[in-house]
């Protein structure tokens, strides 16, 4: 079997052990998921399987949806509501007051890093450092925001947020950020994400779903094809042109009946069949294969 599965990843895993319950759930070795979610976040994250695990390297970083849940007064070491407690503050703060600052955290914005995270400072990770309390400077970053609101009212100090921002934006981050110009602190205390590559929350089954799909023997049903999560243009070829591509060969431009341009290309046959992705480089000569289609 050879697809991606949208998973609705539950709390409380990582996102590898969520991967290795899909290796048993799809009887194979060949399983990877694109991206991470931490171990307290929940939601879209999308499974390769079988032959679509070829495919991960060249589906790009895309633009991100969540919804977020923090609490005011407080702050910790890893900024969520899991983390060794730093401050507690008295809260004085309205709806009115958080909707005033919204603005100010929208649009093109830097932020800085968190500690704890996968990024790398001279070959180590961030997070590895801070467990051993070690506090590195990391730079600013310049991230966009899209849209934020202010979505509900959690209970005594805690609210919810919408969030649709670009890839490498620390949710973490911009509520501790939100809750530094409140005066008061804020820590995240629960984060879904909505949206990723394409993928709507709607769109993902969980771990338990899947089980009962497999109990019935309709696993292969959860699959969508590998070349959804692929966002490049499409060039087809004729069936002679289909047959070299999918055993390694090159083919020329001249007889693509395209005007070529540099980048990856999503390639199929006259029938529509997907055939893998090619490249066309700066000579603009050859498409060259990057990745073959073959279903596992």
């Amino acid at each position: 079997m050879t697809g991606f599965v949208f998973l609705n990843k539950d709390e409380g895993m990582t996102s590898f052990f969520a991967a290795s319950r899909l290796r048993r759930i799809f009887s194979t070795k060949k399983v990877g998921h694109t991206g991470t979610l931490d171990p307290m976040a929940t939601g879209v994250l999308p499974v390769a399987v079988g032959g679509a695990t070829r495919f991960i390297d060249f589906i790009p970083d895309s633009d991100k949806s969540y919804r977020a849940r923090f609490l005011l007064g407080k702050t910790t070491d890893t900024l969520d509501i899991t983390g060794q407690v730093l401050t507690e503050s008295e809260v004085n703060v309205k709806r009115e007051d958080i909707e005033k600052i919204i603005p100010d955290f929208t649009g093109e914005i830097f932020q800085v890093p968190p500690m704890y995270s996968a990024l790398k400072k001279d070959g180590v990770r961030l997070y590895d450092l801070a467990r051993q309390g070690i506090e590195v400077e990391r730079e600013k970053r310049q991230i966009t925001v899209y849209s934020l609101s202010l979505t509900d009212y959690e209970g005594e100090n805690e609210f919810e947020i919408d969030v649709s921002c670009s890839k490498g934006t620390y949710i973490r981050t911009l509520i501790d950020d939100m809750g530094k110009r409140l005066g008061c602190g804020a820590v995240m205390t629960k984060l879904e994400r909505t949206k990723a590559n394409g993928v709507d929350i709607a769109d993902c089954l969980t771990l338990e779903e899947l089980t009962a799909l497999c109990e019935k023997g309709e696993e292969e049903s959860s699959l969508h094809t590998v070349d959804r999560l692929i966002p490049y243009d499409i060039i087809k070829v004729t069936d002679n042109q289909a047959k070299r591509f999918s055993n390694g060969g090159e083919l020329d431009t001249e007889r693509l009946k395209i005007i070529p341009q540099t980048g990856l290309y999503k390639v199929y046959s006259r029938e529509g069949r997907f055939l893998g992705l090619g490249e066309i480089t700066e000579d603009k000569i050859q498409l060259k294969v990057k990745r073959v289609y073959v279903e596992l």
